[in-house]
């Protein structure tokens, strides 16, 4: 009930500190487009837990591959909860900034290769496009989402650093 609670408690914040939406879609920041989908509840708590809301609201480019819902309600039961304590604040941020590249790199511009590249964590980040495209092995189930400072690729699984 509380994790419950947190998330929606967190994505409304997130939503009143949000910019105004735009019809043209790609003037809202990653934040906001997170906010907006519905389906990042728990990023979107994770993100605010660990302080990490101004910088991806910041002007980037950034590249955010983002867990679903249910790609963090696979973790083992407690995880979650345990990453969002105050106290687990510097494993969170690593944990989340391993899922954010710097620059907007968009589909096509990895489509037929693999390569490993420096997360903004500090980590590299296997990336294979050679048939479809996986994250460390995540899939991704939706790629391009454009925000205003950098573009979103919708991940179903959670990624951790070595």
């Amino acid at each position: 009930m509380y994790r419950r609670n947190f998330l929606i408690s967190a994505a409304a914040g997130l939503s009143l500190m949000g910019s105004a939406a735009f019809a043209d879609g790609h003037s809202k920041d990653i934040v906001d487009t997170a906010v907006g989908a519905g389906s990042f509840g728990t990023l979107v708590a994770a993100v605010t837990a660990a302080g990490l809301v101004d910088t991806l609201k910041g002007d980037g480019p950034f590249t955010v591959f983002a867990p679903t819902d249910e790609a963090f309600a696979a973790l083992p039961e407690g995880t979650v909860e345990t990453l969002l304590k105050p106290e687990n604040k510097d494993q969170l941020v690593s944990i989340l900034t391993y899922h954010v590249l710097p620059g907007k790199v968009m589909s096509g511009d990895i489509a037929g290769k693999a390569l490993e590249t420096a997360t903004v964590q500090g980590s590299n980040v296997a990336i294979d496009a050679t048939d479809g495209v996986k994250v460390d092995g995540a899939n991704v189930v939706s790629a391009d989402i454009e925000a205003s400072n950098g573009v979103i690729h919708v991940i179903d699984a959670v990624i951790l650093p070595e």
